[in-house]
């Protein structure tokens, strides 16, 4: 029995990695439940793990059908989404062009630059001495440095990425004005790199993109832009926040950390565990529309009604794992929606798995007695953003850690 009057969402602030009880309440009885977030119109939350497969990759709920109508959302502004607000075929049309970087072979060939990366960026921790800040010493710089080669974006610019990402994710931390500002700020300086990789073509996705566009005509100029902008984004900021939220899972389950440290084999599936383990959002977003009534959950999804998906709350389903809220590294049932799934599925979900396994593998072997330079305390969290992870996060280790000859995996 659903309620009448939608109910506020998110439930409760975010509290660091903890996911809210309620979530599993509403699994056992009320899937789907009506629901209120802070800006637009009332919407179905699906918190069961088959409901929100069926939300995700049914054609009968679109995304497309969210442009022109007052979206539920946490931020006051509406942004711009390009292909994160497109159906197919159109949505294939710009994801076809990307697909063929981000195949598992493809960024398998990857992993030998991405941990010479993570080597050097160990050797400068080890240089300067404990203690180091995880986020900022190794954390973003690793990921940020891989999607620049791979898109064609100068690493020195670093520094503007990390400003205008957060206008991308902001839900409070900036002003509507300020986000605006800053994406205004990201599109320009692509627009602008675009125009001097026309005249310098290198080997790198930004110049098959523009190639794609100028000699193939299979994408505007506007969708260019912002397709570059929006995987230089998201080819860094997940990844960036989810190495110190699996380090800090970690430390605070230290019978796990040592089954890992034991057993590096394991660290593949430690990286699904800990995808499927830890609410990296902070509430749901990117809401489908239904395009014609449909049941689901128990209810009659009407057509025009919008449905949010929780992926962490369908991660935890107790139909699907056992014990979920359990973290376990060895476990083997049903592959974790983190990534999303159907037409949306993550496109860079291959490198995130890449960069996250040569990050721990990295950290575990290179940073002996890998530990919280004081105490859990220390850290800071993320406030006001659609993810929730450190913002600084001391770390420390014993002595003076691996050589850089026995840290090579």
């Amino acid at each position: 029995m659903t309620t009448t009057e939608p109910r506020t969402y998110p439930f409760s602030e975010a509290d660091r990695l903890n996911l809210d009880p309620f979530y599993a309440r509403l699994r056992e009885s009320e899937p789907l439940s009506r629901i209120q977030l802070p800006f637009g119109e009332s919407a179905w939350l699906a918190t069961r793990y088959e409901d929100a497969k069926v939300v995700l990759g049914d054609p009968r709920f679109s995304r497309a059908a969210s442009v022109g109508r007052d979206e539920p959302r946490l931020r006051e502004r509406r942004q711009a989404m390009g292909i994160l607000a497109m159906d197919p075929p159109d949505h294939t049309r710009l994801r076809k062009l990307v697909a063929k970087a981000f195949t598992a072979r493809r960024v398998e060939r990857l992993r030998p630059r991405a941990q010479e990366i993570a080597d050097g960026l160990a050797d400068g921790m080890l240089r300067e001495g404990a203690p180091a800040d995880l986020v900022e010493d190794f954390a973003l710089p690793l990921p940020i440095a891989v999607i620049c080669e791979l898109l064609g974006v100068p690493f020195e610019d670093r520094a503007d990425f990390r400003v205008w990402s957060d206008a991308f994710l902001s839900t409070t931390k900036l002003t509507p004005e300020q986000a605006e500002d800053y994406i205004g700020r990201m599109h320009g300086y692509m627009a602008g790199l675009i125009d001097r990789r026309r005249q310098e073509p290198g080997d790198d996705l930004m110049s098959a993109l523009i190639s794609a566009r100028d000699d193939e005509d299979r994408l505007t100029e506007q969708e260019l832009v912002q397709l570059a902008a929006g995987i230089l984004v998201a080819g860094h900021e997940t990844t960036a926040t989810q190495i110190p939220n699996f380090v800090y899972v970690l430390l605070t389950h230290p019978e796990r950390l040592a089954e890992l440290r034991a057993d590096l084999d394991l660290v593949p599936t430690a990286v699904e565990e800990l995808l499927r383990y830890v609410p990296l959002g902070v509430a749901s977003a990117f809401p489908r529309y239904a395009l014609e009534d449909v049941e689901l959950g128990g209810v009659t999804v009407r057509a025009g009604d919008p449905v949010l998906v929780s992926l962490s709350s369908a991660n935890r389903d107790e139909a699907v794992y056992q014990d979920p809220d359990q973290l376990d590294l060895l476990r083997s049932e049903a592959s974790h929606i983190g990534f999303g799934h159907g037409p949306h599925h993550c496109l860079g979900a291959q490198l995130a798995r890449l960069e996250l396994q040569v990050a721990l593998r990295t950290l575990l072997t290179r940073l002996p007695g890998l530990r919280f330079a004081d105490s859990e305390a220390d850290l800071r969290w993320k406030t006001g953003m659609l993810v929730r992870g450190p913002l600084y996060m001391p770390i420390s280790w014993d002595d003076q850690g691996a050589n850089r000859e026995e840290g090579r995996l």
